[in-house]
């Protein structure tokens, strides 16, 4: 079994940084990972994604240039570093494992989630 935990979130201004983590354990914790929001009355959505050896990654369009995701697999251990951050940028942050593909930003198409991180901005 796979068991993900998330760490990092707080409360940050509009305009600053912050740095999320996700730790990794278990059987078949190998794989592609990504990190997903959800904002209060909204859908989940897709943040960034970044393959099992960590030299490929993708972003969602409204994310590129101020988020950064890698991983340290050393440490089974994946990041999201959060520059500019807007009061948009507020919801809880999940990360996910995908364990035989790489590219999706769909949400079903991931097989274990951790319980999420709260990140909020305020203005």
């Amino acid at each position: 079994q796979v068991q993900l935990v998330e760490s990092g979130g707080g409360l940050v201004q509009a305009g600053g940084s912050l740095r999320i983590s996700c730790i990794a354990s278990g059987r078949s914790s190998a794989g592609s990972m990504a990190w997903f929001r959800q904002a209060p009355g909204k859908e989940r959505e897709f943040v960034a994604g970044i393959n099992l050896s960590g030299r490929s990654t993708y972003y969602a369009d409204s994310m590129k240039g101020r988020f950064t995701i890698s991983r340290d697999n050393a440490k089974n251990t994946v990041y999201l570093q959060m520059n500019s951050l807007q009061s948009e940028d507020t919801a809880v942050y999940y990360c996910a494992l995908r364990r035989w593909a790489y590219g999706s930003t769909k949400a079903a198409d991931y097989d274990d989630w951790g319980q999420g991180t709260q990140v909020t901005v305020s203005s």
